[in-house]
């Protein structure tokens, strides 16, 4: 018996008109669907309705649900591979079974769509010819102003992100370590009805949001060191 394939299928990131016609051909066709968080995978499906067996596969259970995912491919399902939102694997798990499936020959088909790193990188007004991705500062104070010594010389541009409720946090600490005058840009709520893009110096946007205590999705953009 052949083995079925593993399909990585981005989802939208808040705006379900995102979804691509491509990613509802697969997500209606395979055998199993494989989802993060039970809820926003309902909300998805739901949405589409799309009614298929379900696995799922988080930080909490990873090794276990790798095991009997590989196993289904094994036995010739197809599978999709979903996160809550965005693209799989970009901060989120499934890293250990596409390792497994390489190693097993199984054949992995990764389908474009939404992600919130494009989008913001495109609208900050920055040089993106090359970039750094730098994705999760620590939640940590100390061991996360580290981070951002480390990161105060980088002449790339870079993308910061984090959880909804530690913006002020982080803009506070880039403000500390990076310095008052450097540039940012700071794309909230990407694709949503009340979507925000903030540009300005970190200084500006750090008392802006100290401010107004705004919370939400977010992605920090930095301008490289000059």
């Amino acid at each position: 018996m052949n083995s079925g394939v593993l399909y990585l299928v981005a989802t939208p990131i808040g705006n379900y008109q995102d979804i691509t016609f491509r990613a509802l051909e697969v997500l209606r066709s395979v055998d199993v669907i494989v989802f993060e968080e039970r809820k926003e995978a309902n909300r998805l499906l739901n949405h589409f309705k799309i009614e298929k067996a379900v696995e799922s596969l988080n930080e909490h259970n990873e090794l276990v649900a790798t095991e009997i995912i590989i196993s289904l491919l094994k036995n010739g399902k197809n599978i999709a591979l979903i996160s809550d939102c965005g693209t799989p694997l970009f901060s989120d798990p499934g890293q250990l079974l596409v390792k497994k499936c390489i190693d097993l020959k199984i054949k992995i088909t990764p389908l474009p769509g939404a992600s919130s790193l494009m989008p913001a990188l495109t609208v900050s007004g920055f040089s993106i010819e090359q970039f750094f991705y730098y994705g999760w500062l620590s939640p940590k104070r100390e061991r996360r102003i580290s981070e951002l010594q480390k990161l105060k010389r980088e002449t790339r541009t870079f993308v910061i992100m984090d959880t909804p409720y530690r913006l002020v946090q982080v803009m506070r600490d880039i403000n500390d370590v990076l310095g008052g005058n450097r540039k940012i840009c700071v794309a909230f709520n990407l694709t949503l009805q009340d979507e925000e893009i903030f540009h300005g110096t970190a200084g500006q946007l750090f008392k802006l949001f100290a401010s107004t205590e705004k919370k939400g999705e977010f992605v920090i953009v930095v301008d490289g060191a000059k």
